[in-house]
């Protein structure tokens, strides 16, 4: 598949890497030569510097070819201009764009079909993630598949944890239920062989996939649900800040720092049970006035990564209970060892599965993407087809993946079922597994191909 990326910022070229991975043939659009050469250094991409949204500049990446644009440049009205334009001009690639400010989105009209094909947003995707992390305190990740019937989350062990030492058919004696299942386990950043033998060990990062309405039991059964959380304190009132706040104001007490004082003014204005803060976020004296202490979550969402972990350990430092910060640069993340702050979000990742479910060439509709972007859970849905090998009419020890393909959950007419060895696949079947390695995608896309 040949694929133009406008933007070789930090989405755009996490997007480049996880694509020209996958033996496509990249080509990305960028004004910034120092970062299309940076880009084209460790990648096997091709490049285009100029301005992404001229027609002569789109040309000259070979968009008359094209199977897909995705447009992320830093600038909402670029990536929608650009669609235009290609819709436009040319009739083949189907156009992805990311759009950011609330404005726009508010006007669906202005995203009909000739315009833009497929809108993503990372700030909802962002607002989504942290909105299921207030609502399971204690999971490190929530994602949600069969429009949010299934959950995959996953948890810490610690030292002293119920999990640490244990087998995983010891774990699944304890959860007792055969729709929730142990879909991956990463140590030191490796995924690790799941089988009844496996054993379980500090520090492990453990992914679960069950039923919606078992999440919660099972973080109980694992002993890793925490209390209720009731006050929140958002660091940065831009567009995650001010979504997140929306959010959440209807049933938690929310705070908002913002240091721009017009900004402040701004969302103050859209925000009617949340108090807005002008001021600084990493002022120490600022945090204590605001009882710090008594915050049960700080969410550093700042568009600065180094700011984020300064206010992120400074508040936990200070007493907040918990304390989750947004990171971009991934060279941040190995700074968070030295600190006490629970959790990164990383945004390029939320978005990267966004654009993945539109990429995959099996009846795919979607991907989270975890551990960095080496891993991914996908949501397939199976087909009847005279031209490929299809998963419908299979049991499932029939269906030929790879071992490191962990098969989560099957949904069937909106109902979540027990996946055994001799279950059948039927047409339609929504389907939830896990790769531990890109790689095995392809296996996947084969048996899920659309009719």
């Amino acid at each position: 598949m040949k694929i133009v990326i406008l933007g070789a910022g930090v989405t755009g070229s996490s997007v480049a890497g996880a694509l020209a991975s996958e033996e496509n043939d990249i080509v990305v659009i960028d004004k910034n030569a120092h970062l299309l050469t940076a880009l084209k250094g460790r990648l096997d991409i091709a490049t285009v510097e100029g301005n992404a949204a001229h027609p002569s500049v789109l040309e000259q990446a070979g968009i008359q070819d094209a199977d897909m644009v995705i447009a992320v440049t830093d600038r909402d009205e670029t990536n929608m201009l650009a669609c235009q334009v290609i819709n436009t001009l040319y009739s083949k690639p189907k156009t992805i764009a990311r759009v950011r400010a609330i404005d726009f989105l508010n006007h669906p009209e202005l995203f009909q079909p000739g315009g833009i094909d497929i809108v993503i947003s990372p700030e909802q995707v962002v607002t989504e993630s942290i909105h299921n992390l207030i609502k399971y305190p204690g999971a490190l990740h929530v994602s949600e598949f069969a429009d949010g019937l299934v959950r995959l989350f996953s948890i810490r062990v610690v030292p002293t944890g119920f999990l640490t030492g244990k087998r995983i058919h010891a774990v699944k004696e304890k959860l007792a239920d055969s729709m929730i299942r142990v879909a991956a386990i990463f140590r030191d950043g490796k995924a690790i062989a799941v089988n009844g033998e496996a054993v379980i060990a500090t520090g492990d990062e453990v992914f679960f996939v069950c039923p919606r309405d078992k999440v919660r039991k099972t973080l109980v059964d694992l002993h890793k649900l925490e209390s209720p959380i009731k006050t929140i304190m958002l660091a940065g009132g831009g567009h995650v800040g001010k979504r997140l706040a929306i959010a959440l104001e209807k049933n938690f007490q929310v705070k908002v720092i913002e240091q721009d004082i017009e900004r402040a003014r701004e969302i103050s204005n859209d925000l009617r049970n949340t108090l807005i803060l002008h001021g600084d976020c990493t002022d120490e004296s600022l945090l204590q006035e605001e009882m710090i202490e008594d915050i049960d979550l700080f969410c550093a969402i700042t568009n600065n990564d180094g700011i984020n972990l300064i206010s992120a350990g400074l508040a936990k430092k200070l007493g907040t209970k918990k304390a989750i910060c947004l990171i971009n640069n991934n060279s941040y993340l190995k700074l968070l060892d030295g600190t006490e702050i629970d959790l990164a979000i990383q945004p390029k990742l939320e978005t990267l599965g966004g654009i993945l479910k539109h990429v995959r060439k099996g009846d795919v509709v979607g991907v989270s993407s975890v551990c960095g972007g080496s891993a991914e859970a996908i949501e397939a849905i199976a087909h009847r087809s005279k031209n490929s090998i299809s998963a419908v009419g299979l049991r499932v020890d029939q269906v030929n993946l790879p071992d490191g393909v962990i098969l989560g959950a099957l949904i069937r007419e909106k109902e979540v079922i027990p996946v055994h060895h001799d279950t059948v696949f039927a047409e339609g079947d929504h389907v939830v597994m896990f790769a531990l390695n890109k790689k095995m995608i392809k296996d996947i896309e084969g048996y899920f191909q659309p009719i």
